[in-house]
């Protein structure tokens, strides 16, 4: 059964920079993209960035443009998200998913916590 889980939150000022890392375990045949969620307090889940394994396509929602990076490293079975230029308004709990085609969630992590302080 495919898991994932992820790491690398904490704090950090506004303008700084996290990595957070997601390793996926029994990876299945149908999972070939990649994704991050994320959810403030109080707000609703929101998608920030999606990737395939192969790297060849990514989507990120506009307000991290530019700023959030994500990539893969297949042989590690890994995903990762490069944050720069960090807001207040990031802080919130970030989660991984693996994606089937049609975006179908088929497992998502616990989720990691990034708080940005002004």
């Amino acid at each position: 059964q495919m898991y994932v889980v992820e790491s690398g939150g904490g704090l950090a000022q506004a303008g700084g920079s996290l990595r957070l890392s997601c390793v996926a375990s029994g990876r299945t045949a149908n999972n070939y993209a990649m994704a991050w969620f994320r959810q403030a307090p109080g707000k609703e889940k929101e998608f920030v960035s999606a990737i395939t394994w192969g790297g060849e396509v990514t989507h990120y929602r506009d307000s991290v443009k530019a700023r959030f990076f994500t990539s893969t490293d297949n042989a590690k079975n890994t995903v990762y998200l490069q944050m720069n230029g960090l807001k207040p308004e990031d802080t919130a709990t970030y989660y991984c998913a693996a994606l089937a085609s049609g975006q179908t969630v088929l497992t998502e992590g616990q989720g990691t916590q990034v708080t940005v302080s002004s």
